[in-house]
């Protein structure tokens, strides 16, 4: 069913990121961003989403904050999620789902708690749980919280209420970004794992 759906809306929003893409390529030369993610039992893939920020360091060679980094083009691209587009491949592919818990940060699996690690039960979602319940807006522990919950109480009736309470948040666009960040703060952890 994922791939089905992931096809067919690749097929619908041809037009729209053949637009996106060559915005992008105009204003910053760079239209995709690929990074290695951790997916089902922390087997690691590369994501694909519309490039959104630049890759400015500073004179250390550390990228300067996301706030600093982000584009007019990325801040719409993200506020609209229309940035996640090219995941709909990491679908096709057999990576991610439609619904499911959000890919991080590799540099994020040994700050997990042994609970908080159980979102890699199952494979990342372009929407999951939490987005639909807070996104970007609610803390890392509530975040972790509700993947879990999805981990454990997934279904097909999940998913389709997800994925309208996703088209709905879009309508809204709630959730975005964290108080004072562009998306949201490092996840430092709270223990190191068993």
């Amino acid at each position: 069913m994922d791939i089905s759906i992931a096809a067919l809306l690749l097929l619908l929003f041809a037009p729209a990121m053949v637009i996106i893409a060559a915005t992008l390529w105009v204003t910053q030369e760079q239209i995709l961003f690929r990074q290695k993610r951790p997916g089902l039992r922390e087997e690691p893939f590369s994501i694909i989403k519309f490039r959104t920020m630049t890759n400015e360091r500073d004179e250390f060679g550390a990228l300067l904050p996301d706030a600093q980094r982000i584009t007019s083009t990325g801040r719409f691209l993200r506020h609209t999620s229309l940035d996640e587009f090219p995941q709909l491949w990491n679908v096709l592919c057999g990576e991610m789902s439609l619904v499911g818990p959000r890919p991080l940060l590799i540099a994020y699996l040994p700050r997990y708690t042994p609970e908080q690690a159980r979102r890699h039960e199952v494979k990342p979602g372009i929407t999951g749980w939490a987005q639909v319940n807070g996104r970007n807006a609610i803390d890392w522990d509530k975040k972790f919280a509700l993947d879990v919950w999805y981990v454990d109480h997934r279904g097909l009736w999940l998913d389709c209420r997800i994925l309208g309470m996703t088209i709905l948040r879009l309508l809204l666009r709630t959730g975005v970004s964290s108080e004072g960040h562009a998306t949201m703060p490092e996840f430092l952890g709270s223990k190191a794992r068993d």
